[in-house]
C-alpha cells in the first residue's frame, strides 16, 4: 500500500527515458549505415586514412549519419500511436494540408537530401565529371550544370518521399497488445538481440524498396527539371558568383547535362539516400513500439508509488502515454503476479483502492467505443455566442426620412423594361419580399433556359435524370486510380466511427478488455480482500453491452457508394470485437459458477453468452430444482 506522503513519480518519467534509448539504438543503425557509405566512398590513396573513422573517412560518415538523423528528429517531433481517423485520403488531406507539420516534413526531407547531395558530390574525384566549377581554357571558370542537376534530382527526391511519407502516415505507431493466450517471452536477448536480427533481415526488402523508388524519381526528375531548369540555373550562379569568376551572363547551357556516367552517380546516391530513409524510419517503428518493459519487469516497478505512476499514465491526457500504460497494465495483468497482489491490496489511496480505479479508467475506456459510434456523422456543436447586452433605443428627435422615389418629378421614361427594372430594384432594397411584375417573366425565361438545357443533354447522354448522370460520371473517375483519394472506402470508414478522431489506436480498448479479464480471473486466488468480486457483475454488463452494441453497429454499417471496391473488411474492429468477446469467455468460465452469488441473474448470463458466442450450458437433472430458484 502506498504512503499518502510517497512522492507519486509521472509515468512520463519512466517512458521517456525508455524511448531515448530506443532512439539511440536507431540513431547507431543509422551510423554503421553511414561509415560503411564513407569507406565506400573514399580514394583508397592510403589504406590507413581509408577506414580511420578520425579523419576525411569519419567527418563523411558524420555528415550521412546527420543527413539521416534529420528525419529520426522529424519522427519524434510528430510521431502519433494508431491510425489518422477520416472518411477518405482527401479528408486527411483537408485537415492536415495547413498544419505546420505537413512542411516541416517537406523541408526536412529536401534539407536531408541536399546535405546527402553535397557530401556525396564532395566526395567524388575529380575526373567524375560532377564538380561544380569546372575550368575551361586560359583559366576560364564555369558552373557545371551536372552537378546542379544532380542536386536538383536529389531535392526533388526528397519532395517526392515527404509526399509518400505524409501520405502513408509513416509517422504512425501500432502499439501491441497482451493476450492472454501469448505467454510472456522471457529471454535476454528478446528486447534488443531479436529485434536487430529482424531490423537486419528486412534489408533485402528495404534495399528492392529503395531501388524501385529511385527509378520513379528519376522519371519524375525528367519531367520536372525542364520547367525548373532556368529558376536554379539562376539560383546556383547567384550563390557561387561571390566566391568564383564566373560569366556575368545567365543564359543556360545549350547542352542537356545529362550522360551515361552522371546517371549512374544519380542512381547511386539516390538508393543510399533512400536506404538511408527507408531503414531510419523502419528502425524507429520497429523498436519504439517494443514492450513496456526494463529488464524483464515492467516500466512503473522501478517507481517508489509503481501503482501511483501507473495510475496517473492511465489518465495521462495524451493518447500516446495512456496506451502505453494500458499496454503495461495488461502486461501486467498476465505476467507480473507480484504487480497483482500490489493492486488488489492497494486500499488506502486518496481517489480509492487502486484496484477500483484501475477497473473505473477500463470501463471508462471501453464506454468511449459507445460515445464515438453516437458521435459519427454528427455536426459539431456551434460555439455558443457570447451574450450581447441590450442597446436602449434613444428617442427620435427629427422625422424619418421619407419613402417616396426622389426623381418623380423627371419626365416618363419610355422604355417601359428598363423602367419596371429600376422599380424593381427600388422595391426589393426598400421593401423585399413583395412581388413584382418582373418575376413572371424572368421565370418563364429560366423554365425555358432550363428545358433547353435537358433536352441538349437527353440528346447527348440519352437521360434527362441530372443526378444519376452525375454519379455515373464519379464512378467512373473513382474506378481509376486518380479517384483512389477520394473513395470513402468501408475500412476508414468503419475506424472513424469506431475509434473517433483525429486518431484512434485499436490497441487501448483491445488491452482494456484483456487486463480486466485477467485481473479478475487472477484475483479469485490472489485478492484476498475480496475487493474484485464486487465489480464482476458491473464488468460483465458492460462487456455485454459494448459487444452487442458494436456487433449490431458493424453488421448495419453499409458500403459507401463511391467505395467502388465494396470490401466490408475492417481487421482493426474485428480485433477489438474478438477482445471483448474473450474476456467475457473468461468471465463467464471463471464466475459462471458463482453468478447467483454476484448478483448476475440468468438473463445477464444469457446475454452474456449470446455477446461472446459461448454455448448455453445444459442443465443437470438434479440441478433443475436450484436453476428454478435463481431470480430474474
Amino acid at each position: 500500500m502506498a504512503s499518502a506522503s510517497v512522492r507519486r513519480p509521472p509515468y512520463k518519467d519512466f517512458l521517456q527515458p525508455a524511448l531515448h534509448r530506443r532512439f539511440s539504438t536507431t540513431a547507431l543503425i543509422l551510423l554503421v549505415i553511414a561509415y560503411v557509405y564513407a569507406i565506400g566512398l573514399a580514394r583508397w590513396n592510403s589504406f590507413l586514412w581509408s577506414w580511420f573513422p578520425i579523419g576525411p573517412t569519419g567527418f563523411r560518415a558524420a555528415f550521412f549519419w546527420f543527413s539521416g538523423s534529420l528525419i529520426l528528429i522529424l519522427r519524434i517531433a510528430q510521431y502519433h500511436p494508431g491510425y489518422r481517423t477520416s472518411d477518405s485520403a482527401f479528408d486527411t488531406f483537408l485537415k492536415h494540408w495547413r498544419n505546420f507539420s505537413t512542411l516541416e516534413t517537406i523541408l526536412t526531407y529536401a534539407f536531408s537530401a541536399w546535405l546527402f547531395a553535397q557530401v556525396y558530390l564532395l566526395s567524388q574525384p575529380k575526373d567524375s565529371g560532377l564538380e561544380w566549377v569546372t575550368y575551361l581554357s586560359y583559366d576560364r571558370q564555369r558552373l557545371n550544370e551536372k552537378a546542379v542537376f544532380f542536386t536538383t534530382h536529389l531535392v526533388i527526391l526528397g519532395v517526392y518521399q515527404a509526399i509518400r511519407h505524409l501520405y502513408l502516415d509513416i509517422d504512425r505507431l501500432l502499439l501491441g497488445v497482451a493476450k492472454p493466450s501469448e505467454k510472456a517471452v522471457r529471454n535476454n536477448n528478446s528486447d534488443v538481440g531479436t529485434l536487430m536480427k529482424k531490423f537486419w533481415g528486412e534489408m533485402p526488402i528495404i534495399f528492392l524498396q529503395s531501388l524501385n523508388q529511385t527509378l520513379a524519381s528519376l522519371i519524375l526528375t525528367l519531367v520536372i527539371y525542364p520547367f525548373l531548369r532556368k529558376a536554379v540555373w539562376r539560383l546556383s550562379l547567384f550563390f557561387f558568383r561571390p566566391f568564383f569568376n564566373l560569366p556575368k551572363t545567365n543564359y543556360v547551357p545549350y547542352s542537356w547535362p545529362v550522360s551515361f556516367k552522371s546517371a549512374t552517380s544519380m542512381v547511386l546516391a539516390s538508393t543510399m539516400l533512400l536506404i538511408v530513409w527507408i531503414a531510419g524510419n523502419t528502425a524507429f517503428t520497429m523498436f519504439m513500439v517494443k514492450e513496456p518493459t526494463k529488464d524483464q519487469r515492467p516500466f512503473t516497478s522501478g517507481s517508489k508509488d509503481p501503482n501511483g505512476s501507473l495510475l496517473n499514465g492511465l489518465r495521462h491526457r495524451k493518447l500516446f502515454y495512456k496506451c502505453f500504460a494500458m499496454w503495461e497494465l495488461a502486461l501486467i495483468a498476465r505476467d507480473f503476479p507480484e504487480r497483482r497482489k500490489a493492486i488488489y491490496e492497494d486500499l488506502d489511496r486518496k481517489d480509492g483502492p487502486a484496484w477500483s480505479q484501475v477497473c473505473s479508467i477500463c470501463l471508462e475506456v471501453l464506454k468511449s467505443l459507445e460515445t464515438n459510434i453516437g458521435n459519427y456523422g454528427k455536426a459539431p456543436e456551434p460555439v455558443a455566442a457570447p451574450e450581447v447586452q441590450p442597446v436602449e433605443e434613444k428617442v427620435r428627435t427629427a422625422p424619418p426620412p421619407k419613402e417616396e422615389p426622389i426623381f418623380l418629378g423627371g419626365p416618363a421614361r419610355r422604355r417601359n423594361f428598363l423602367s419596371e427594372v429600376e422599380k424593381t430594384v427600388v422595391e426589393v432594397a426598400v421593401a423585399p419580399g413583395q412581388g413584382s411584375p418582373l418575376k413572371p417573366f424572368a421565370k418563364r425565361v429560366v423554365d425555358a433556359a432550363k428545358h433547353q438545357l435537358l433536352e441538349i443533354q437527353k440528346a447527348v447522354t440519352g437521360t434527362d435524370d441530372t443526378a444519376s448522370l452525375i454519379r455515373s460520371w464519379a464512378l467512373k473517375g473513382l474506378h481509376k486510380w486518380v479517384g483512389i483519394p477520394f473513395r470513402k472506402e468501408y475500412r476508414r470508414r468503419m475506424l472513424h466511427a469506431v475509434l473517433g478522431s483525429p486518431y484512434g489506436e485499436p490497441s487501448l480498448y483491445i488491452n482494456a478488455a484483456y487486463a480486466l479479464s485477467m485481473l479478475t480471473s487472477h484475483s479469485l486466488q490472489e485478492d484476498k480482500y475480496g475487493n474484485v468480486q464486487r465489480d464482476i457483475a458491473t464488468i460483465i454488463r458492460t462487456l455485454t453491452n459494448m459487444t452487442k452494441k458494436l456487433d449490431r453497429f458493424k453488421e448495419g454499417f453499409e458500403v459507401h457508394w463511391t467505395d467502388v471496391e465494396g470490401i466490408k473488411e475492417c481487421p482493426e474492429v474485428d480485433a477489438i470485437l474478438e477482445a471483448l468477446r474473450e474476456a467475457l469467455t473468461t468471465l463467464i468460465v471463471e464466475f459462471g459458477p458463482y453468478a447467483r452469488d454476484l448478483r448476475l441473474t440468468l438473463t445477464d448470463m444469457r446475454l452474456a453468452r449470446e455477446a461472446a458466442n459461448f454455448p448455453e450450458p445444459q442443465p443437470r437433472a438434479d440441478h433443475l430444482l436450484d436453476l428454478n430458484q435463481w431470480k430474474r
